[in-house]
């Protein structure tokens, strides 16, 4: 699968000075600086290099300032990374494109170059504010098949895990959790219900959401981690 990809991309992502992430807003890798937020980079992840990895790229170039395609290297050298014109067209869009081993290393076959296409500012900023309040890294990019731990599924298993023991009051939540009663409002998920007034208790689907998902769980503000 594509996320084999990912830990070796990540760390040479990580090695250029970018602080990297999998599965935002549809795209297998983002990465910031931390002293420059304006940049952007992405990075798509592919077993083979084929056509559709060159136009997955072409998709991001209205969110991203650098644009790497990467796949797995083919055994005896003849896949389509050694094809000078699938070379010159990565070229002449501006991505950079990397060769992954089996082993883990790393090869840059073409250097990406920052051209000025016309950037989608609105799907830009939902890209950098998840990459920003995302806590940790718990997706490895290139996956397709799970659900992706979001910033807000972060959020909301944080509030089911305080609510573990007892039922609690939005205002409760939200100094640990400022999108608390925004949260608890919509149950988006089903994991909570009012027990009264004003008061909101776990669900029996939420107690098995944070048994699911425990090993994915960052640690939040209060000391609490989302897990059962």
């Amino acid at each position: 699968m594509e996320t084999s990809l990912y830990l070796p991309v990540k760390r040479f992502l990580e090695g250029l000075g970018y602080s990297v992430k999998g599965e935002i807003g549809h795209c297998d890798i983002v990465g910031l600086r931390d002293d420059d937020p304006a940049v952007v980079v992405i990075g798509e992840l592919k077993l083979t290099f084929n056509l559709e990895l060159i136009l997955q790229g072409v998709d991001r170039m209205s969110l991203g300032d650098e644009i790497w395609l990467a796949a797995q290297l083919s055994a005896k050298g003849k896949g389509r990374e050694s094809d000078p014109r699938y070379r010159n067209l990565c070229r002449r869009l501006g991505f950079g494109l990397l060769g992954v081993s089996e082993n883990g290393r790393v090869d840059i076959l073409v250097s990406p170059i920052a051209p000025a296409p016309r950037k989608n500012p609105r799907r830009r900023s939902r890209l950098v504010e998840e990459h920003k309040r995302r806590q940790g890294d718990p997706v490895p990019g290139g996956g397709t098949r799970k659900p992706i731990m979001t910033a807000y599924r972060q959020q909301a298993l944080a509030c089911a895990a305080a609510m573990t023991i007892a039922p609690r009051r939005p205002r409760d939540l939200k100094p640990s959790f400022p999108d608390a009663q925004k949260i608890l409002h919509r149950n988006v998920y089903g994991w909570f219900e009012r027990s009264e007034r004003g008061v909101y208790a776990l669900t029996e689907i939420g107690r098995t959401a944070l048994a699911t998902w425990q090993s994915q769980s960052p640690t939040y503000p209060d000391g609490n981690e989302a897990s059962a």
